[in-house]
């Protein structure tokens, strides 16, 4: 049975960061709630009060500038998987907001959730930490902006301060001869957490990869970045023997753990598939 608090909904940012300022350790914020709401009526969290973002119009937004997409936090799946902005520019992270749980749930969760949970699992990270994306923080004071990549510290444990709300996140419009692919596995049927998760990134310049981006989910306690198997591509014409060479490095940086969904050796098995696969088609998107 979910214990009582008190609900606060903010009508603009400002008097949500005010509440978090004086509330601090008290509160917890709920924009879509999927992944609260099942900690609340565990009790496994037991705020005093609730502040609802959902309705707040500046953290509600897809932007395209000159040479960045700006998305809101409280920004939904169900839009993300829509927008023809993120569709034509950023495509794999409409393809990774398609894969978070049925319609009606991505019609609730959102991007800033999804990130600020910090599950391993968590499908939106992979693609967005390949895309060298930031996260802007903000506090009643002051705001910041960090590369997402230091944004996670521990398994539900991100850098956010009790008074401190993730308000957007900043992807860089990736340049011409560039591509990235999502790609995760999971169970059929009802668990439709991922087993395991790669997302890849590659530009090519003269035949040979300029930059490349790897990072994996449910491999760690947090979802990584893989400079390791980066640096096998880096400088070198991509082919199959040499992504196939990055892939087996990713057993090098990853520490995957048994539990009711798979065995570590399997999800370490996986991922080098999971990475070799996505390599390929990020590649095929270059041409």
């Amino acid at each position: 049975m979910m214990r009582e608090f008190d609900y606060e909904r903010p009508d603009n940012l400002d008097n949500a960061l005010e509440l978090l300022a004086n509330l601090r350790d008290k509160a917890k914020v709920i924009a879509g709630g999927t992944d609260l709401l099942p900690l609340l009526r565990e009790d496994m969290l037991i705020p005093t009060h609730i502040v609802d973002i959902s309705r707040l119009a500046e953290l509600n937004f897809i932007r395209k500038e000159e040479r960045l997409i700006r998305i809101g936090a409280a920004t939904n799946m169900r839009s993300i998987e829509q927008s023809d902005i993120v569709r034509q520019t950023i495509p794999m992270l409409a393809d990774a907001a398609q894969l978070v749980g049925e319609i009606g749930v991505r019609n609730l969760a959102t991007l800033g959730g999804n990130l600020a949970n910090a599950s391993p699992a968590g499908d939106s990270a992979p693609p967005l930490l390949v895309l060298d994306a930031s996260a802007t923080i903000r506090n009643r004071k002051t705001e910041r902006t960090i590369r997402l990549a230091d944004f996670f510290l521990h398994v539900k444990k991100t850098i956010l301060q009790p008074d401190e709300l993730l308000t957007e996140i900043k992807i860089p419009i990736p340049s011409q001869h560039s591509g990235g692919a999502f790609l995760r596995l999971a169970k059929r049927g009802g668990n439709i957490i991922s087993i395991v998760s790669a997302a890849a990134f590659m530009s090519i310049d003269n035949g040979l990869c300029k930059t490349v981006r790897i990072a994996m989910g449910s491999v760690a306690p947090t979802p990584i970045r893989i400079p390791v198997a980066e640096r096998i591509l880096e400088g070198s014409a991509p082919t199959e023997t040499k992504i196939r060479e990055a892939a087996e490095k990713v057993k090098e940086t990853i520490k995957p753990i048994s539990d009711v969904r798979a065995s570590a050796e399997y999800r370490k098995e996986t991922s080098v598939t999971l990475v070799r696969r996505a390599l390929e088609q990020a590649y095929m998107k270059t041409k």
